[in-house]
């Protein structure tokens, strides 16, 4: 994984001595709130309901061993003992005292970590394949050209302050795990006819209160040429994008107003100022930054070593269920021989999903660095993945899972709920996402049920925002507030992915305590007119929303 240099050091320890100097300032009242806003913003430090909330990057979602060890110290010292990862592959801190976020960011630059544009009108965290370069079905690493990109916006001076806040995902698979189409910039990387490295670039995508496909607006971008363009996209944007409405100041709303026709056209416009100029990435530079993300040095396996090893896991899935659901829910196919990449699960029950306790994120980063070479990665769905364990020592791995409650085998299933933390901490939030989610959970907790439900994304956001992603969920839950009282409404038919779709609302909202039951109906509907293993969004895709709805609204109080 990529180290820092004497800029990339120098940069963050800078950083974080202005800002313990801007904290003591406005401690001792020589700032205002005002004043203080914007600074603490850059810096990654929200004030939520509860207390400050500081949201550290975990760039493109990978995590040194060291790192999530220093993640860990952090929340017993200056936490209440646990963080919680985001869909956005980074992690949020809901309890530091003000005074010591300075003393936070000083540890997380020691391990080469930060805080900075987590927040603000700025680009946001660089975000990607959690399985790159080790998916069977990558074509192109994006782990390099997501480093170049995040070294490059990174105090960009003329995107610092931009209309609203912007956020950029890659993709270098067949099967696109990083949702580049509702990103305010989705980038697919492939390589043409000669073999070249080429970026397909689609802008305007988004969730929220307007969700949004992005629209493609290049094809067969060079690989060196991507930040000119990107540059080119975000001068478009940052002339023409609303500044006078909040509600209207996404890229995807000036997209829409102009058309994607029209906005390709004035970006290419724009680009032919840039292109060829400062920001092409040199191929020495491309070539030093891939250098961090070679292969770490994989053992060897024979073909009859290999049979060995599969028949003995094969005998212990006979003899040991749980570790057979395990690897069939979190194991992955990996691009190397003898090696798999192994979810970790963070959807437990009575457990708000994406939390980890500080012994927990110590645990996984033990086993990191004893059977996956000190690294692994942050998914969009809120997990960890140990990127390259060997076969041989999968059943060693799920038993120390197991022991400590870490070997849940739901990845994928209705119970690998996605959830932003809701009106528990968020001062946005309209309604709690947290006990929806436990509630949910509850009702579904037969293990048996879920592997016969099969695939299922269900999502919950706490407001319009949507940072659970409730828009893309084949079951989407959104907290509303009516007259002051928590209410939810309910999407059926999104899905992320290369074919991502936004779900639609089925009808009136609900009260909190029928959700878990709404749920459960809405699952009798699939399981009574599925055929053989038919998944459930083709289930719906199949049949149409209605027999949902009549069945959920049978005798329901909905408002």
């Amino acid at each position: 994984m990529y180290k820092y240099d004497q800029y990339d050091h120098a940069l963050v320890r800078e950083r974080v001595a202005q800002f313990r100097n801007q904290t003591e300032r406005f401690l001792k009242g020589e700032l205002s709130d005002e004043e203080f806003r914007p600074l603490r913003l850059q810096n990654g430090l929200y004030i939520q309901r509860h207390a400050p909330m500081l949201r550290v990057a975990v760039p493109y979602g990978l995590l040194s061993a060291t790192q999530l060890h220093k993640l860990a110290d952090i929340a017993e010292q200056y936490d209440r003992g646990y963080g919680h990862f985001t869909t956005r592959q980074n992690i949020q801190y809901n309890w530091p005292a003000l005074e010591h976020v300075p003393a936070i960011l000083d540890e997380l630059a020691s391990v080469e970590m930060h805080a900075i544009q987590t927040s603000g009108n700025c680009i946001r965290n660089i975000t990607s394949d959690p399985f790159a370069g080790i998916a069977q079905d990558e074509v192109v690493d994006p782990r390099p050209y997501c480093e170049i990109m995040r070294q490059w916006s990174t105090f960009h001076p003329e995107f610092a302050h931009l209309p609203r806040k912007f956020k950029i995902a890659v993709n270098g698979a067949h099967e696109d795990r990083a949702a580049v189409q509702v990103h305010d910039i989705g980038i697919n990387l492939s390589r043409n006819a000669a073999g070249d490295v080429v970026a397909q670039v689609l802008v305007g995508g988004g969730l929220g209160r307007t969700p949004v496909i992005g629209s493609v607006i290049k094809n067969d971008l060079p690989w060196n040429e991507l930040l000119t363009y990107i540059e080119a996209v975000m001068r478009v944007y940052n002339r023409y994008g609303r500044r006078d409405n909040l509600y209207k100041a996404r890229i995807k709303i000036l997209v829409r107003a102009l058309g994607p026709e029209e906005f390709a056209r004035q970006v290419e416009e724009e680009w032919q100022h840039s292109r060829g100029g400062v920001s092409v990435i040199p191929q020495a530079e491309l070539d030093r930054v891939a250098a961090y993300f070679t292969a770490p040095a994989y053992d060897t396996f024979s073909a009859t070593q290999l049979d060995t090893i599969r028949e003995q896991n094969a005998g212990l899935r006979q003899s040991h269920p749980g570790f057979d659901r395990w690897l069939t829910r979190n194991a992955r196919a990996h691009r190397v021989a003898g090696y798999t990449a192994v979810s970790i699960s963070l959807k437990r029950p009575g457990i708000a999903p994406g939390d980890a306790t500080t012994a927990e994120m110590h645990l996984v980063a033990d086993l990191a660095s004893q059977y996956s070479f000190g690294e692994l990665r942050v998914t969009h769905e809120q997990n960890f993945v140990l990127s390259d364990v060997a076969e041989q020592d999968l059943f060693e791995l799920w038993s120390t899972l197991k022991a400590h409650n870490l070997a849940m085998p739901n990845i994928g299933l209705v119970s690998d709920i996605i959830a932003c933390p809701g009106g528990d901490f968020c001062s946005l939030a309209n309604a709690k996402s947290i006990p929806i989610a436990l509630g949910i959970q509850d009702a579904v907790d037969d293990l048996d049920y879920q592997f016969d439900l099969g695939e299922l994304s269900l999502n919950i956001s706490g407001c319009i925002n949507s940072c659970g992603h409730h828009h893309i969920g084949n079951i989407g839950i959104l907290g509303v507030d009516k007259n002051g009282e928590e209410w939810y409404q309910v999407t059926l038919g999104g899905r992320q992915g290369n074919s991502t779709s936004i779900g639609k609302v089925i009808g009136k909202s609900f009260y909190a305590e029928d959700v878990p039951g709404v749920v459960q109906k809405i699952l009798n509907v699939y399981v009574n007119n599925r055929h053989e293993d038919e998944l459930f969004i083709d289930t719906l895709d199949r049949i149409g929303l209605e027999p949902f709805k009549n069945h959920v609204y049978a005798n329901q109080e909905a408002a």
